[in-house]
């Protein structure tokens, strides 16, 4: 993979350099980033956030390590901070180069010494290596080394008060036990040189984080510093030494040992995957990143984001194609779906497991359909009998149970109507992925028949009705699956097509409110009330999934309407507005509080993961040809400039609905990186494996 370097010029002041941040994982849901200059801006920032239990729970454990040369009488620091008040201290003028290919490596140079630090993980621990190189000048130099440690929630800021550790140094380690939480673990610092020496000032106060000021929340945090470790080097010596932070028992002490270690187990994926295309190989990377261990199944899961999101059933169904099956990881892609089957209730995939303790939650209609699309795609790739009989004995019996659950209805007002179209949500239900609620305010309702939704059940009863006949299932046969289906499909074709803006609807039989137009019909539950309802005819991305799924039901002509349309309101580099800028509730910056961000995340704010949907979309419909991808490609190319942008080597949730289309929300989404991935390599490469049912 080639490496992505930025010099000087990418930091000219202290204010561009955090413009840009970096993150690495250890495959357990714990993480290590910063800024470009390894200035924190964030309570996400550091360089051990630690999983407690994997992938939950998750603890700031060492925010950073602040370097200071001292040489012929001089003191540099090469830290990059900002204080309360927005006063800099700014060690990035001395970062030559920062470089980013496996792993993050910071080049500074003062005096002709030069320092080179490189960040990894013992992958599959909460160990974090730190491993520095340093060629020295003419002059004897002596460097110190302050680590801040912290022991905090990851979405928490820390005070002087909650900063209480007992300590013991030990030889060449530093254990502290924190003694503000109840059950604190014990962390572990190991320096394989250097004189650990007392600090007269054991906090560093006020750090300043200036994302957390842009969003409107608490933005100081303080963390302990009891010591500094104090490293001599001999003139023109050259030199390596370890640092190691880590709240295990067990781990290697060497940190160059785990850099290679961590560097061939990445250019292992890469291979694996077998791209041999600079894109293609980047974003294999950046998938590593979000396939995990959760430690209550045993199996591997899909962190939605970084660095916040823990597993989310809607996002993993939509990432995992190109997370796993692009990538080769079939084993990771079984643990995955086998994960979610044993946690289906009433039909329903979780949409979200939160941290441990708690019940996972349901509240989703298009996870669980989205779940027959991965069992597709997943045959599609692996296409082994062993394969057919592993969803036959372990899948098969789940996905009858949510066809089931679908037709006769199940929790959030899911149900199939008479016209076999499915019902989702009511009242102060979000269940589709526009989902945003702020107390009694539902931002994007859509309670009714969703686009999307009926895509989505299209598809799943093709996919029953082909695995039906493949299994020779007599209880359900296939040929009834393939009745509902064309009975949903002469239902959709009627109903979502918009003759007069030439696309689908978003939503049809909405339920709504106020003085709209708007009918009323009979409840289709059995008893006499009746509701309001409409077609709603605003123009957002979910009408693509309608194209760009295995199966789908338009006529050619209609397909190529809605892909032209999605392509002249919705395309913004990046990926598809969440709604076309002709709107009247159109919002085109993601920007300030936490109210003001919701109002604008699904009316016109850009979603990179769409762009996959619509980039299949333009290819079936204009031709596979070696033409066709050339011209697809042109719509994905901003993604690849976007890798050395916002977090590098990795794709955001989300941009501004407005130019410059600047990135926000988590930095690093799972399924922006899988969505990207599967289109480029499936529909642009020519990457895609036969069906063979």
């Amino acid at each position: 993979m080639k490496a992505k370097q930025f010099g000087k010029g990418y930091y000219k002041t202290f204010r561009a350099g955090i413009e840009r941040e970096w993150v690495t994982t250890n495959g357990v849901g714990g993480y290590a980033g910063s800024s470009l200059i390894g200035a924190n801006t964030r309570k996400h920032h550091g360089l051990l956030i630690a999983s407690l239990h994997a992938p939950t729970e998750r603890f700031m454990v060492l925010s950073k390590i602040n370097e200071t040369v001292r040489v012929n009488g001089k003191e540099y620091r090469l830290a990059a901070t900002q204080r309360k008040g927005g006063i800099y201290e700014e060690g990035q003028k001395y970062l030559q180069r920062f470089i980013y290919d496996e792993l993050p490596q910071f080049i500074y140079e003062t005096e002709g010494i030069f320092l080179t630090k490189t960040i990894s993980f013992e992958y599959g621990k909460n160990t974090i290596a730190v491993g520095y190189e340093v060629v020295n000048g003419m002059h004897e130099t002596e460097i110190g080394f302050v680590p801040l440690f912290n022991f905090r929630d990851h979405n928490n800021g820390s005070e002087e008060k909650d900063l209480v550790f007992d300590t013991d140094l030990k030889g060449q380690t530093l254990s502290l036990i924190p003694k503000t939480v109840q059950n604190p673990v014990t962390i572990r610092f190991y320096a394989s040189e250097g004189i650990y020496e007392e600090r007269k000032e054991i906090y560093d106060r006020d750090m300043e984080l200036q994302t957390e000021i842009d969003t409107g929340m608490s933005s100081i945090d303080n963390n302990f510093t009891p010591y500094e470790i104090k490293i001599k080097c001999r003139p023109f010596e050259t030199k390596k030494f370890s640092f190691i932070c880590t709240i295990e028992e067990d781990f290697c002490k060497d940190a160059f040992q785990t850099i290679e270690a961590n560097r061939k187990r990445i250019r292992n994926l890469i291979k694996k995957a077998d791209w041999n295309d600079d894109f293609a190989d980047a974003l294999v990377q950046a998938a590593d990143q979000f396939i995990v261990d959760r430690q209550s199944t045993g199996f591997k899961t899909v962190l939605a984001g970084l660095p916040w999101f823990t597993d989310w059933g809607r996002d993993t169904m939509i990432a995992l194609q190109g997370l796993t099956l692009c990538t080769k990881r079939f084993e990771d892609a079984r643990g995955i779906l086998k994960t979610f089957a044993r946690y289906v209730h009433h039909g329903l995939v979780p949409n979200m497991f939160p941290d441990e303790g708690l019940e996972p939650l349901y509240n989703t209609v298009d996870a669980s359909l989205w779940y027959f699309y991965s069992v597709y795609k997943y045959l599609e790739y692996t296409d082994t009998e062993k394969d057919y009989e592993f969803i036959k004995n372990e899948i098969y019996p789940t996905l009858k149970i949510i066809v089931q659950s679908y037709k006769t209805g199940t929790d959030f007002s899911i149900y199939m109507e008479e016209d076999g179209l499915i019902h989702a949500g009511g009242g102060f239900d979000q269940v589709t992925w526009m989902d945003v609620r702020v107390g009694e305010w539902v931002v994007t309702p859509r309670h009714g028949k969703p686009v999307e939704i009926n895509a989505l059940w299209y598809n799943a009863l093709k996919v029953m009705e082909e695995l039906a006949k493949r299994f020779e299932d007599t209880g359900e046969p296939a040929e009834e699956y393939g009745k509902l289906a064309d009975r949903v499909k002469v239902s959709f074709c009627e109903r979502f097509w918009n003759e007069e803006a030439g696309c689908l609807y978003d939503v049809v039989d909405e339920e709504t409110i106020g003085n709209g137009d708007v009918r009323k019909e009979n409840n289709p539950r059995g008893n006499n009330s009746q509701k309001a309802v409409r077609d709603n005819a605003q123009i957002r991305p979910n009408q693509i999934w309608a194209v760009s799924l295995p199966f789908t039901m338009l006529p050619l002509e209609k397909e190529k309407q809605v892909v032209d349309t999605v392509a002249a309101h919705l395309y913004a580099s990046y990926g598809l507005r969440s709604l076309s800028p002709e709107d009247e509730a159109y919002k085109g910056i993601y920007f300030g509080e936490l109210h003001d961000r919701d109002a604008a995340y699904h009316q016109g704010t850009v979603w990179a993961f769409p762009l996959g949907g619509f980039i299949s979309a333009y290819v079936k419909v204009y031709g596979n040809t070696k033409e066709g991808r050339a011209n697809a490609k042109r719509w994905i190319a901003p993604l690849e400039d976007h890798l050395t942008d916002g977090c590098i080597g990795s794709i955001a949730e989300i941009f501004d609905g407005d130019e410059p289309h600047i990135s926000r929300g988590c930095y690093a989404q799972a399924w922006s990186v899988g969505e990207a991935l599967r289109a480029y390599t499936e529909d642009i490469l020519g990457g895609k494996a036969g069906m063979n049912f």
